[in-house]
């Protein structure tokens, strides 16, 4: 401010046009910019009320002050390009601050913000602003999402400090409009200062302050570097060549008056990327880690100064596009990573000059089964790799050096599988489970007959991975069939760890649990439903004391409940049914539940 009032003074003492100043408290004087801007001296006041006495605008609200700006400086600027705009408000991390920016043709008419942030620096940050946190900081509640403009808006951006001390801040612009556009992405004509806008650049490029003027007759060239302006004495041409960072003045006398100009010149360290090894890698890690690389490519700068990103061509590090994350991904072959350092305060100061190659190594893949079942009516199992690698090496924690080896018992096996290159080493460590697996058995046979839907489900005791078949039907993973046809059908379990299988056969017959032989008409007769099923058979009645009481075949009308005339009392009896199998053979059915019951 103080730098302001005495600028202001010049046209009363000289009779002076000035264009001057590099912070402006007030909208009506907003700095016109077209590219980055320095750290310049701070804030120091809010000169009028730009807001007329409102309580807020956007996200900002009055403070103890009674007014919604307290230390506030005022930028504008105009769209050049068509595309994704941010920026980067820097500031030392003890400060808070906030912003607002306002798309707006002029001071009276701001409106509502379009961006807009008023979160306290608690986590004492460095930048805030619109798009993306430099650092890489994701969770950052001090920026507001990328703005999408147009060529030719206008913009007014406020930036406002609660406090009276404060060491100021710098402006970087970015965004896609910035790689598209990368000179021309922002208007330069709405700056009218003669020496242009404030600027930021590298400390290893030439920066030329031209202030060529019709019919001068005199240029005086002034810097300030801390310590109030002073003249430059061998400097009397209409341009200057500029190797510090400063306040810079021209006065230029001309046959009609005498103009002033002032600009901030901030130059910036350019980063230099330091030669990087080469490295190799192995492709079973999934990625390979580049932040190992940075100290690398820093060498003595420091991480909070500069960045390091990595691409996959010179173009792309060149445009500081196409970056890789930080876990690369990677698989098996050679690429070539180009290196770009960028300087944090300002990314238009980067260097590009270094690459490395990473070769990646195939680590030995498992192409063979993990988990082997050795079957309990077998003496062995050959385990590991049947079809080896000659450029690999076997390893077995049994001390074997075979691609695969013979076991005779259950347990966990280790197979270490490595491949070496130039001294570089890609190692796979494969434990193989060997378990003890069982023949299967068949404990029971449930036989449900409903005869419209007779249902069989075949029972095992035993744990393990089965398949059931019915007849000669197609293996299905359930232990239940349904609507199986009266007859005899075989049923089938089979051990899917190659442990073999075992069969049964069956007979799906139907008959009542009970039956009635009291003359009414209804269960009077005892019988077995789809005998015809089956071949010449013969069923046998038994009392409980296993006496036979009646002998029954596919000619018999069933039974009534007598025995040589007499009628038998209520109780429980059994039967036995037997039929000529397909071998010709005669056998007993199993899996029956042959108890019924005679009730009078």
């Amino acid at each position: 401010m103080k730098r302001a009032t005495i600028l202001l003074w010049l046209p009363l003492f000289f009779g002076v046009q000035a264009v001057l100043g590099q912070i402006s408290p007030d909208c009506s004087g907003a700095i016109p910019i077209c590219s980055n801007t320095p750290v310049n001296g701070g804030t120091n006041d809010y000169g009028i009320d730009d807001f007329n006495g409102a309580a807020t605008s956007g996200c900002l609200e009055t403070s103890l002050s009674g007014f919604i700006e307290d230390n506030s400086a005022w930028y504008r600027f105009k769209t050049a390009a068509t595309g994704q705009l941010g920026f980067n408000i820097g500031f030392d991390a003890s400060e808070d601050w906030d912003f607002a920016l306002y798309k707006a043709s002029d001071c009276g008419s701001l409106g509502e913000p379009v961006r807009c942030n008023f979160f306290d620096n608690r986590d004492e940050l460095i930048y805030m602003g619109v798009g993306e946190d430099p650092t890489g900081n994701t969770e950052s509640l001090l920026y507001d999402e990328w703005l999408e403009v147009v060529a030719g808006e206008d913009y007014y951006l406020l930036i406002n400090n609660y406090s009276n001390s404060n060491s100021g801040f710098s402006i970087q612009f970015s965004g896609n409009i910035f790689e598209t556009n990368p000179y021309d992405a922002l208007d330069c004509s709405i700056i009218t200062n003669l020496l242009g806008p404030p600027m930021v650049a590298c400390d290893n490029e030439t920066i030329v302050l031209d202030a060529t003027t019709t019919d001068a007759l005199q240029y005086e060239w002034f810097a300030d570097t801390g310590s109030g302006f002073g003249l430059l004495v061998e400097e009397t041409g209409p341009t200057l060549n500029v190797s510090l960072s400063a306040f810079y003045r021209v006065k230029v006398s001309t046959t009609s008056e005498t103009i002033f100009s002032d600009v901030q010149i901030g130059l910036i360290a350019a980063p230099t990327t330091f030669a990087l090894t080469d490295d190799v890698s192995c492709s079973d890690l999934g990625f390979y880690d580049l932040f190992q690389k940075d100290q690398e490519a820093l060498g003595n700068q420091s991480p909070t100064d500069f960045r390091v990103s990595y691409h996959l061509t010179l173009t792309d590090a060149v445009d500081g596009s196409g970056q890789l994350p930080k876990e690369h991904p990677i698989r098996p072959g050679t690429q070539t990573i180009y290196v770009r350092t960028t300087s944090v305060a300002n990314p238009q100061c980067f260097d590009v000059s270094q690459e490395f190659e990473l070769k990646v190594l195939q680590t030995p893949e498992v192409a063979f089964p993990t988990e082997i079942f050795l079957c309990e009516n077998s003496n062995s199992v050959v385990i590991g790799e049947l079809n080896p690698n000659g450029a690999h090496r076997y390893s077995w924690d049994t001390g074997a050096v075979t691609p695969s080896i013979e076991v005779h018992e259950g347990g966990i096996y280790t197979l270490t599988m490595d491949y070496e290159e130039n001294g570089f080493s890609c190692e796979r460590v494969v434990p193989i489970t060997v378990v003890i697996s069982k023949t299967p058995t068949i404990t029971d046979v449930v036989i449900e007959d409903v005869q419209d839907n007779n249902t069989v489900t075949v029972i095992t005791d035993q744990e393990g991975q089965f398949e059931y078949q019915l007849d000669n039907g197609p293996y299905q993973k359930e232990n239940t069939f349904t609507n199986v046809p009266p007859g005899d059908h075989v049923v089938t379990i089979n051990d899917l760890k190659g442990c073999g299988s075992v069969s049964e056969p069956i007979v799906v017959v139907g008959f009542p649990k009970f039956f009635t032989p009291n003359g009414d008409g209804r269960n009077d007769v005892w019988t077995v439903v789809g005998m015809e099923a089956l071949q010449d058979p013969v069923i046998f009645i038994y009392d409980r004391y296993g006496k036979l009481l009646r002998q029954m075949n596919m000619g018999s009308m069933g039974w009534n409940g007598e025995v040589n005339g007499n009628s038998l009392p209520p109780s429980d009896y059994w039967f036995k049914l037997t039929y000529i199998d397909a071998r010709g053979q005669r056998t007993t059915a199993k899996y029956i539940n042959s108890h019924f019951s005679l009730k009078r």
